[in-house]
């Protein structure tokens, strides 16, 4: 197994700038840290992270907290999460609530005592309530992927869910639609609800309560059990928009079972722009979320807080959303 001096000859620096490139805590001139970085990969280099922890007072290690791995929202998430910490070498551990608050619950009480160096908490789901567990945490927590109200103790990087919401009915409007429905994850997406109906408010038009719909669970069955109750309510429904993406395919689903061309008889809009819907057919309109910028960010946060050593700043920081326009939405009648 090699050892640092052998990294540190390799590279042609001192011991003391290996430890520095790997530990992150003395900025090193970036050539510098790249031929660092080099010897490391060429000799396989693995630092001893018990003794490491005990001299530096670190583990190096992030915490993350998302709901699920299973949603390919939080698995891209995860993924530049991960990416960055590696960046700086730092290690992920990673806590799945699996919309079980009681779960949630005993994981955050957990790492307020466990030996991480920061906590990001992607998501609300099932956590807002639990978060006073955190407020004694001798670790720096950010907040990304917001939905509710943050709380005002901790910073969040977060996306507009509101006018995500706004774009998806505005583009409706556009193409003519004025008989509506919603497949709403509620409360959890409710600013994205707000945001539809927001859209369709400023040409004087309501999106009433009976309009929307709310799935059995967040996933295609649940959107297809939800759309099919919403075109027996009217079935002259023009359009659907669904707060989750995989909700959508349900309702793709739904259509083909009534006998619905999409767009002919019915345009189908979704909301995150997993990469599943760039495979639907028809291709998928939906709302695209920043989720990489937004990952990094918060990740970033947390890192130069460690740097300065200092909490974050109190902070909101809101990420733009945008709209792509695919095959599955299309004026009123298909004209």
């Amino acid at each position: 197994m090699a050892t640092m001096r052998e990294v540190a000859e390799r590279a042609g620096v001192t011991k003391q700038t290996v430890s520095n490139v790997v530990t992150g805590r003395v900025p090193v001139r970036p050539e510098t840290a790249a031929r660092v970085r080099s010897a490391i990969e060429e000799l396989g280099y693995t630092p001893n992270l018990v003794a490491r922890s005990l001299a530096t007072g670190t583990t190096m290690t992030v915490g993350l907290f998302v709901p699920t791995v299973a949603s390919p929202f939080y698995s891209e998430v995860i993924e530049e999460v991960e990416n960055v910490l590696e960046r700086h070498g730092y290690h992920l551990l990673l806590c799945t609530t699996r919309l079980d608050g009681e779960r949630a619950r005993r994981h955050l009480a957990g790492l307020s005592s466990r030996s991480v160096d920061a906590l990001l908490i992607a998501g609300d789901r099932d956590l807002i309530d639990h978060l006073p567990l955190l407020a004694d945490a001798r670790f720096p927590v950010v907040l990304c992927a917001w939905e509710s109200e943050a709380p005002g103790d901790f910073p969040v990087v977060t996306i507009d869910y509101e006018q995500a919401g706004y774009l998806a009915g505005r583009h409706l409007r556009e193409l003519g639609h004025e008989r509506v429905a919603v497949l709403a994850s509620l409360p959890a997406h409710a600013p994205r609800l707000e945001g539809f109906r927001r859209a369709f408010a400023r040409d004087g038009l309501t999106v009433p309560d009976a309009s929307v719909f709310v799935p059995p669970e967040p996933t295609p069955a649940g959107g297809a059990v939800a759309a099919r109750a919403a075109l027996a309510a009217d079935p002259g429904l023009t359009a659907i928009f669904a707060t989750h993406d995989v909700l959508s395919y349900g309702a793709l689903e739904a259509a083909t079972e009534a006998g619905l061309s999409v767009p002919g008889d019915l345009s189908v809009v979704g909301h995150d722009d997993i990469q599943e819907g760039w495979r639907a057919h028809p291709a998928l309109t939906t709302v695209v979320f920043p989720k990489q910028e937004m990952a990094r960010q918060a990740t970033e946060l947390l890192l130069r807080s460690l740097t300065d050593r200092a909490a974050p700043a109190n902070s909101l920081q809101l990420l733009r959303p945008r709209l792509i326009v695919r095959e599955s939405t299309g004026p009123v009648g298909g004209g």
